[in-house]
């Protein structure tokens, strides 16, 4: 069997929730390539994650489950491309909230998979100033700007020297069930006195394989997708929260294109 990964690793690389996963296959809409026949454990091949990809920005695209069932199941790319532009036409109005992902989308279907650089390395345990809560996904990004603002002034104000990029650690249950805990931390030298949301915290070792996400965050989940095929086909993968370290953000330059995020997901050790 092609290499495959549970319905939890799916979600997390598809960024789709369980609970969506499991509506999508009881509409037949994505259905998994193997259910265990004692235990009703879903499994998903790494080739079902750019579907899984695609049907994501159908919706994003606001197109109904039906409508995107008839897309993946058209007889030739014609057929696609005509259903496909009959629906962009109806949101032409609001073509603004929806260019990002039409543009994604299109890139998608169209363009070969780009190759992508993945790299493996150790990251020791360090100390950090962090704020740990437990959020929405929908909230993220607005929660992890407020939180990188408030540890980079509380740094400031306590002239504490920060020595690593900012990064961030995100639970299962983020991707699985929409909601669970998420932590921001800045390396720094020293403890770090508590304030508001900041506390100081130990950030474990680990080593991860890696990939760098260049731009915005609009299309990151290709990323995590590219590094979630490439460690379960190199049966790597360990259970862990994954990473993202901010190599470059909207704290260090208002353009987007130059923004870098490395991802980071657990593997075991290699030596």
């Amino acid at each position: 069997m092609l290499s495959s990964l549970a319905i939890g690793d799916f979600s997390r690389a598809t960024h789709l929730t369980v609970k969506t996963l499991r509506h999508y296959h009881e509409t037949g809409l994505l259905e998994p390539a193997q259910i265990d026949p004692q235990t009703g454990y879903r499994r998903y091949t790494t080739e079902q994650i750019q579907v899984a990809q695609i049907i994501r920005r159908f919706r994003d695209l606001d197109m109904p489950l039906i409508q995107i069932r008839a897309v993946l199941a058209a007889p030739d790319v014609q057929a696609r491309n005509e259903l496909i532009a009959a629906h962009l036409k109806r949101l032409e109005s609001d073509l603004a909230r929806t260019q990002t992902a039409v543009a994604s989308l299109r890139n998608l279907l169209e363009a070969p998979t780009p190759a992508v650089e993945i790299g493996h390395r150790k990251v020791d345990q360090m100390t950090a100033a962090a704020v740990r809560e437990v959020i929405h996904v929908d909230d993220a990004l607005s929660w992890l700007s407020g939180a990188l603002g408030e540890l980079h002034a509380a740094l400031a104000a306590q002239r504490v020297t920060f020595n690593g990029p900012a990064g961030g650690l995100f639970s299962n249950a983020l991707f699985s069930h929409a909601r669970g805990e998420a932590t921001v931390f800045v390396p720094c030298d020293g403890n770090v006195r508590a304030v508001g949301r900041v506390t100081t915290l130990v950030i474990p070792a680990v080593e991860i394989a890696t990939l760098v996400h260049k731009g915005s965050h609009d299309n990151i989940d290709l990323a995590y997708g590219s590094l979630a095929a490439y460690v379960t086909r190199h049966a790597l993968a360990v259970e862990g929260p994954l990473r993202e370290y901010y190599l470059a953000g909207p704290q260090d330059t208002p353009d987007m294109s130059a923004w870098r995020t490395e991802i980071g997901w657990p593997i075991f050790q290699t030596g």
